[in-house]
Formats: structure tokens, C-alpha cells, sequence
């Protein structure tokens, strides 16, 4: 059997990159496969599409009849009724009132030859009961919440990594009748790698707006359910607590009990409308607003500080213009003691449009993204900053808008100490 050997013909310095670029095919192969293992699986539960319709949920019956049909349509018209009886309708007709309901639930159910026990939910259409109920006017809404669940269950806490009955509970509940504009994600493909139970312990303002852009969210509710479990199938213990915005403030706690691990989904269920009750009673109070802090155009500052502000940027952009014109000896820059005057005519700097340009970043880790964000809006004639994509230990894409064109922006960029490299329409930036 023939043995493999090196090559005599030769030399072995010749052959060292060969056998060096075979290595890095393979770790660069194995390192696709590690990233596409973080994401592959069923994670993700859709959301159910949501209704304003009302639904009336855990309505028990116990109905005969001469047959199963007729013991099962029995069951349901006495559902009907004590449905709408729970929601407090008026008294009205079983003709009627069946033309009222969309939808009849069947959560569980148990059929003999004459009797018919079932436990079901009604649905009735809002457009048709509202006007009997008094509720078919408009109702003020939340603004848009990241929603989070969080579970924390035999020592680990997930969200999305892997799918769980908390994160199911919450897929499935119809949220168009709540007060709460609940924006519910997936968690599918890469969701499961950027909301993490981590995720809700960060404070950085930049992380959360670059999230929360990605869902068209204000702010994030976070409702935890911690379980303990006192055997394996046994009685299932949980803690609820609803926390709400980039600082984690707690809205509000519970407790509820599971006989068995086969009632923990009735009980994640109940859970899930304590917490809605949680938050429309927070949103009634004004304490479920959004956190001013992630949106920096709102907050109201006082008029020195912002004279403050400005007298500073004007001096930035004259001392960027100095050295950018330093064959021009005879420019004299404005002195930093000028306040802006109302009505004033704009600047040069001011006057100029307003272009878009992309600006890569290199990103070796999570802190060089908030500090590249950070310096690319404090430079000077820059008039907003978006992230197209964030790659952590690559490069991260951001959106520059500028007042000027794209050779001012590069060396404005170069006076904040950045390496510029300048392509068609785009930057590259380093330290």
C-alpha cells in the first residue's frame, strides 16, 4: 500500500502555506457551522393573529340530550349564555344571542351517548355586542411595547432560545381588545440570539433604541414568571412580576398554583390576563410611558443649556474648518463667547443639504459599538446616525446623515481621531 509523503521536488516552505490555508478553510467552515447552530431548531412560536373581538374564556357545562349532537349543541347555547351573562349583557333571546358570537372554543371536552361535559370559551364579535355592552366607541391605546417574557425555571432563564410554555402563552394571547399595544416577536432565526434574558439587564440607551428600531417599538415590557416545581409532574409553584422599560422598574406581582404540570398551561394563561390587568392599570395611571430617555428629541432642555450646546458645536465645526483650510491664514473663527440669536441667518455649515452616506465601523466588541455611535454623532455637521447592521468582532454598517458632502465628512471624522479610507459614497472608519 502506497504511503503519503511529502514531495521531494519541493521545498517545504513552499508547501507550509498550502497546508496553513487548508487549516483556515476548516476553521472558517467550522465557525459557519457553530453560527448556523446558534440559530437552527424550532425556536420561534408566531403570534396568533389578533381580534378585537371578546372572548370569554374556562365557561364549564354539563347538558344532556337524546343523542351526542343534541347534547353538545345544548352545552353550547348554555355556554353562550353564561358567557354573556359573565361579561354582564343584558337579558336577551338564544336567537339572538347566537347571531352575537363568532366563535365557540373547545378547551376540553368529554362526549357520551346522552351527555355532554366540556369546558369552552365564546367568542363574540365586537362590532355586533359592543353596541350592547357599551364598549363600541374608541378605545386610547398604549404606545407600542417590545414584548419579552421571560422564564426562570430550574436554576436557567430563557426567552427565546428554545421554545417554552411561557413564550407560547403569550404567543396566544388575543391582545386587539387590550388597552396594551403589545408587539409580540417571533423569535425565530436571529431573535433568539439578540433577545436573551441578558438583554433585559442591559442599560445602555443606544443598544435599546438599535432593538427597539428593529420591532418599530417606544419601550419593552418584561414579565417574568419564575416556576418551582415540588417534584416532577407535581404541583407547580409561580411568581409573576411585570417589569416595564430599559431599567427594569417592577408594575406589580403576583402569585398563582398549578395542581399539576398538566394545568401549568391553564394557569400561564391566567397569568398572561393578570398581567394585561397590570399594565392597562399602570398605562390609567400614567406610570406605562414611554422612557423619554430612549428618544433624545423629546427630552426639554433648558434654553442656556441648549445656548450651551450650540456655542460648543459652533466651535467644533470652526476649528474643524481651521485646519481643513490651513492655507487660508486670514479666516478668523467665530469666538467661542457668541450665543445663537433667534431668527439669525444659518451658517455655511447650516446651509448646506443634508446627505445620506455609509459609514463602516470596526467593531471588535459590544463596548466599541455604543463608543463608535457615540463619536460619530458628536462629529461635527453629523445630523443623525442609524444602524443598518451590528456585527460584533466585525464590521457594523451605520446610516450618516451630514451637511456637506462625503470628502467633509471623512475629514471631519479624521479630526475626531478616526482612520478614514473613502470609497463611492461610503466611508470605512478605525482607531
Amino acid at each position: 500500500m502506497p504511503m503519503l509523503s511529502l514531495s521531494t521536488s519541493q521545498p517545504l516552505a513552499r508547501q507550509r502555506p498550502k497546508v496553513l490555508a487548508g487549516l483556515g478553510a476548516l476553521a472558517l467552515a467550522g465557525l459557519a457551522v457553530a453560527l448556523w447552530a446558534q440559530v437552527e431548531g424550532e425556536r420561534g412560536i408566531a403570534p396568533v393573529a389578533s381580534t378585537t373581538d371578546i372572548e370569554v374564556m374556562g365557561v364549564e357545562v354539563n347538558t344532556t340530550g337524546d343523542s351526542p349532537e343534541e347534547a353538545r349543541r345544548a352545552g353550547w347555547i348554555e355556554a353562550q349564555r353564561l358567557a354573556w351573562k359573565k361579561i354582564g349583557g343584558p337579558d336577551l333571546p338564544d336567537s339572538q344571542l347566537d347571531g352575537l358570537v363568532s366563535a365557540i372554543i373547545v378547551q376540553r371536552e368529554q362526549l357520551g351517548p346522552r351527555r355532554y361535559i366540556a369546558t369552552l370559551g365564546v367568542v363574540f364579535d365586537r362590532a355586533r355586542a359592543g353596541g350592547l355592552l357599551g364598549g363600541g366607541g374608541e378605545r386610547s391605546r398604549s404606545a407600542p411595547m417590545l414584548t419579552m417574557p421571560v422564564l426562570v425555571s430550574g436554576g436557567t432563564q430563557t426567552m427565546f432560545e428554545v421554545r417554552n410554555p411561557w413564550q407560547r402563552a403569550w404567543a396566544e394571547y388575543q391582545t386587539g381588545a387590550s388597552a396594551i399595544d403589545y408587539v409580540r416577536p417571533t423569535g425565530a432565526g436571529w431573535q433568539s440570539l439578540m433577545l436573551t434574558y441578558g438583554q433585559t439587564g442591559r442599560r445602555s440607551r443606544t443598544w435599546w433604541n438599535d432593538i427597539l428600531d428593529q420591532f418599530s417599538a417606544a419601550d419593552v415590557l418584561m414579565p417574568v414568571a419564575e416556576l418551582r416545581y415540588e417534584w416532577p409532574g407535581g404541583p407547580v409553584d409561580g411568581r409573576f412580576t411585570a417589569r416595564h422599560g430599559p431599567d427594569n422598574r417592577v408594575l406589580g406581582t403576583f402569585t398563582l398554583r398549578a395542581a399539576s404540570a398538566a394545568e401549568l398551561p391553564a394557569m400561564l394563561t391566567r397569568a398572561v390576563q393578570q398581567f394585561d390587568a397590570i399594565y392597562t392599570r399602570a398605562l390609567a395611571s400614567g406610570q406605562l410611558r414611554p422612557d423619554p430617555t430612549l428618544t433624545l428629541e423629546e427630552i426639554e432642555l433648558n434654553p442656556d443649556v441648549l445656548a450651551l450646546i450650540e456655542a460648543s458645536r459652533r466651535a467644533e465645526q470652526a476649528e474643524a474648518a481651521a485646519r481643513a483650510a490651513a492655507a487660508a491664514p486670514t479666516m478668523t473663527p467665530p469666538t467661542p463667547s457668541a450665543s445663537p440669536t433667534p431668527g439669525a441667518s444659518p451658517t455655511p455649515e447650516e446651509a448646506q443639504a443634508v446627505s445620506s452616506f455609509t459609514v463602516q465601523v470596526t467593531t471588535p466588541d459590544a463596548g466599541s459599538v455604543d463608543a463608535a455611535l457615540g463619536a460619530v454623532r458628536g462629529t461635527p455637521g453629523v445630523r443623525g446616525v442609524a444602524t443598518n447592521s451590528i456585527a460584533i468582532g466585525g464590521t457594523s454598517v451605520l446610516r450618516v446623515n451630514f451637511a456637506g458632502d462625503i470628502a467633509a465628512l471623512a475629514e471631519a471624522l479624521r479630526a475626531r481621531g478616526w482612520q478614514v479610507t473613502q470609497g463611492a459614497n461610503a466611508l470605512a472608519i478605525s482607531r
